[in-house]
């Protein structure tokens, strides 16, 4: 009966051991052995969204070719629509550049944008983070800011040799100095805990008073350019719900993200020229 309860009890034992042994192991052997194993792990990630872009190309070579020329003329008209924008942004460019030497002010930052694929997918309680198909192969650095056509997808926080990976908006890791649309004033923006199947939310904390939002008059939250990381203006989501916070002096609320943030399949990551190796 002994040697029973002993045979039982020894899985719990070796778990133990081993838990014990990993606890009491260095700090540089532990980071070591992750980033060996995030190395070794890569090819396959990689390998799997490349075979998934493979699958989806030969799917919409299946597809009928009066649906494949609707698609063109769509994608006409929205290539007319960005060279319009692309002739307005190189306007406004040049205005900001005289308004600079007009008025002797530093210039803004510049960045490279850096297009990746997504490979994975991690949301957990914990985290939600998206694993992307560049790293130092590309010159992607940590702390580099990630974009989608929606606004802000998050931060780099790990870079790999083929890969890294990027902490999103949405993370309750994921913090940022923000402010509401027409107002300078800072707001602290931080991720929540959310759902991988339901709308991703935020919460913003030392909102001024005077400013107001609700679930039918929502406020749009854009990154205040504070830090140098995330360009000023960028879209990080609306502001549904304030109230006052527990001293009186400020409002917290809750910010509704973009929905496409859990199915990116592209974005881009702003690499500060100033960073790069000439």
């Amino acid at each position: 009966m002994q040697h029973h309860r002993f045979d039982q009890a020894r899985p719990f034992a070796t778990l133990g051991v081993v838990l014990l042994a990993w606890v009491l192991l260095p700090l540089a052997v532990k980071s070591f052995t992750r980033v060996t194993f995030f190395e070794l792990q890569a090819p396959f990630t990689a390998a799997q969204s490349y075979v998934t872009d493979l699958q989806e190309f030969w799917a919409l070579r299946a597809r009928p070719k009066n649906e494949i020329i609707e698609a063109g003329r769509d994608l006409a008209r929205l290539n007319a629509a960005y060279e319009l924008r692309l002739q307005e942004n190189e306007q406004l460019h040049a205005e900001i550049l005289r308004l600079e030497n007009l008025l002797k002010l530093p210039p803004l930052p510049a960045h490279r944008l850096e297009p990746a694929r997504v490979a994975k997918r991690d949301f957990t309680a914990w985290w939600q983070r998206l694993v992307i198909r560049k790293g130092r192969n590309y010159g992607i650095p940590v702390g580099a800011p990630v974009v989608f056509v929606g606004g802000v997808v998050g931060r780099v926080v790990e870079v790999h040799a083929y890969t890294a990976v990027v902490d999103l908006v949405s993370s309750p890791t994921f913090r940022i100095a923000a402010s509401a649309e027409g107002d300078n004033r800072p707001i602290s923006y931080q991720g929540g805990i959310n759902d991988a199947f339901k709308t991703p939310r935020g919460t913003v904390e030392f909102v001024p008073t005077d400013i107001s939002a609700s679930s039918n008059q929502p406020r749009r939250l854009v990154t205040s350019g504070l830090g140098g990381v995330f360009p000023a203006g960028l879209t990080i989501g609306d502001i549904t719900r304030l109230e006052p916070s527990t001293d009186g002096l400020f409002s917290t609320g809750e910010v509704l993200l973009d929905n496409r943030l859990g199915a990116l399949s592209e974005v881009t990551v702003l690499i500060p020229i100033s960073q790069e190796a000439p």
